[in-house]
This record gives C-alpha cells, sequence and structure tokens, in this order.
C-alpha cells in the first residue's frame, strides 16, 4: 500500500501576523519540523502546499526530500491547498493520502505511524482525536480523493471527518494562530 503525505502550508497566517510555517520551535522552523517528521513516517513521498510567503517557506524546506506544490489559490482558503494535495496523490497513484498542517507543534512521528497503521487495518478516514472533534493530521483512502478535490472555500476536510475512525492524541489541540500560542512555545 502506498501512502503520501501533504503538509498544507499555504495559508497567510493573518491572524498571526507573520508566516506561522517559520515560527521556530527549538530552533527550527514549525514547517521543516513536520516535514521531516512526516518524511520520518511510513510515507513514500512528503509534499508541502505553498502559497503566501512563499520564497520563505521554500527556503524553510531547502535539502529536505520534500515535494513543492504551488498553490496560486491560496486566497480561497484551505480548500483549495486540500485539493493540490488530492491531485498531487492521485497523480503519485497513492493508495491513501495523509493531510497535515504545519503549526501543531507536538505532532510526532509515532501519532503519524498510528494513523497509518490504522488506515491500513480499517481502510477507512482515520484522523487525529483532540478537543472533542476529529481532525487533521488524517489518513484518507483513494476512495475519499474526488471527495478532496471537490471541496471550496476556507474549510477543510471536516466533513469527512465526521464518522472517521480515530486515534486520540490531546496534543493536537496545541497550535499556533496568535502570538500567545507563540509565546506558549517558548514557555512549555
Amino acid at each position: 500500500m502506498t501512502v503520501v503525505g501533504a503538509i498544507l502550508a499555504a495559508g497567510s497566517s493573518s491572524r498571526l501576523g507573520r508566516p506561522k510555517q517559520l515560527v521556530p520551535v527549538a530552533g527550527e522552523p514549525l514547517l521543516r519540523r513536520t516535514a521531516r517528521l512526516a518524511l520520518a513516517s511510513p510515507c513514500s513521498a512528503i509534499a508541502a502546499i505553498v502559497g503566501a510567503h512563499a520564497a520563505e517557506v521554500r527556503r524553510a524546506l531547502a535539502e529536505l526530500p520534500v515535494t513543492i506544490l504551488d498553490n496560486p489559490a491560496w486566497p480561497e482558503g484551505v480548500a483549495s491547498s486540500i485539493r493540490a494535495a488530492a491531485a498531487w496523490a492521485e497523480a503519485q497513484d497513492a493508495d491513501a493520502l495523509l493531510l497535515m498542517v504545519c503549526d501543531q507543534p507536538r505532532l510526532t512521528t509515532e501519532h503519524l505511524a498510528a494513523l497509518l497503521a490504522e488506515q491500513v487495518r480499517g481502510g477507512t478516514i482515520v484522523g487525529s482525536g483532540y478537543s472533542g472533534t476529529v481532525g487533521v493530521p488524517a489518513v484518507f483512502p483513494r476512495s475519499t480523493f474526488a471527495a478532496l478535490a471537490a471541496l471550496h472555500g476556507d474549510r477543510g476536510a471536516r466533513a469527512l471527518l465526521g464518522d472517521a475512525a480515530s486515534i486520540a492524541w490531546d496534543d493536537g489541540a496545541i497550535d499556533v494562530d496568535a502570538e500567545a500560542d507563540v509565546d506558549a512555545l517558548t514557555t512549555s
């Protein structure tokens, strides 16, 4: 079974006021850290979807074997990046797609591996369970690529995750959206 992973990193980080993709965690930009962890997972290939701040974001991924996919439709919202990821996964002839975001600083390769193992075992969508919901990172089987490609606007794949299997991951609730979140990273 071939699983590829895509990191959604095209947003402008308007709430933060600077590119969250580049916020340092232990001296490493969030996006680079996420890519490094994804590369250590069982995924056969990793892509990063870039848009706003593309030049700086590309530099953060320098020398990593990550496919960089430009998303000129990034102002539409996250759905445009999901569409790009689904099209890439389809072109890779992948059996499943792991969707990740770059602003979850407590992501681990172990959590990604658990998601992938559960998806292989069950064959269905598997997301991360936190804050009373199921979210990303999440693995989507090939049978859902058309539904991912049909998403629009600034809404992610939450509608597809409603009845999904999940792996508990309380740390998924910790993300970087505002300066207070960045401050919390340096004090935790």
